[in-house]
């Protein structure tokens, strides 16, 4: 009898410890998780800012390319109003 309860404590005590020692590794695995996920946050918006700057940049040529053909064709409808 003695040996059951001393045994049955013997593990009471080890699964103990063993449930510290899972705890650390899961609190450890969840900082490494939540640190790595907000470097790739960090980086995903570096790449947006990367593409909405490209994007702009594209929009504005596009822009003035249209403009300089209006003012082409503003400019040949004066001299075909005149002729």
């Amino acid at each position: 009898m003695k040996k059951t309860i001393l045994a049955a404590a013997f593990m009471l005590v080890a699964m103990a410890s063993c449930q510290d020692k899972t705890k650390d590794k899961i609190e450890d695995a969840k900082e490494a998780v939540g640190a790595e996920v907000e470097q790739k946050m960090d980086t995903v918006a570096q790449k947006v800012d990367t593409a909405i700057d490209s994007t702009q940049s594209k929009t504005g040529k596009i822009l003035e390319k249209g403009a300089e053909k209006m003012d082409k064709a503003a400019e040949q409808l004066k001299e075909a109003s005149k002729k």
